[in-house]
């Protein structure tokens, strides 16, 4: 019998811990994950790519919410959690908390985390880093522009989190809303996949 990797053995533990939460949403309320407004959040979907399948370095830099110029390829060698946010956005209200618990926990891992703050007004962005207590950087992208660099792994809804590897490629990607035991048991994968 084949021992399964644990970069799989994760991935199975995300699905199941996934499809336990989904069964249990479906019982309790029959919400949707779109608004009158016509905004449509992620699905939830937890994607975790082996060292063999990652692409490219990602490269993305810009303006921090303070006015101060951050690009992740100073962070290298480090493993970078993004999360594409903005105060507009209801699900990103709920997963403030568990980012900055989480990045809380592996900050000292040498774990980086960046905010990436999408069409979103620089007041409105303060306020609400200020009202969660979010103490890592976030950057600024104001048109949309910067999520293009993830290329076809990129954040396909508002709130996604997309963790690169210590070489800057994409290794795992959560559509939607996270939570804190989700991302470490992602981060933990991707940290173990790194050896």
């Amino acid at each position: 019998m084949r021992a399964r990797s644990p970069v799989r053995k994760v991935a199975a533990l995300v699905f199941a811990g996934t499809c336990v939460a989904f069964l249990s949403g479906c019982s309790a309320s029959t919400t949707s994950n779109t608004s009158d407004s016509g905004y449509i959040s992620g699905d939830g979907t937890t994607l975790l790519l082996s060292p063999e399948e990652r692409g490219e370095v990602i490269s993305l830099s810009g303006e921090t919410l303070d006015g101060a110029q951050l690009d992740i390829a100073n962070w290298q060698g480090n493993p970078v959690v993004v999360n594409l946010w903005a105060s507009w956005c209801g699900p990103c209200r709920s997963e403030a908390v568990e980012l900055e618990n989480s990045y809380l926990q592996f900050k000292d891992q040498g774990v980086k985390f960046l905010g990436l703050n999408t069409r979103d007004g620089l007041v409105a962005a303060k306020a609400f880093n200020d009202r969660f207590k979010t103490s890592y950087p976030s950057i600024r992208d104001k048109e949309g522009q910067l999520t293009l660099a993830f290329g076809n792994l990129g954040p396909a809804a508002t709130p996604s989190t997309i963790i690169l590897d210590s070489k800057g490629r994409v290794a795992a990607r959560i559509l939607g809303p996270t939570t804190e035991s989700e991302l470490r048991v992602v981060i933990a994968a991707v940290l173990e996949s790194e050896g």
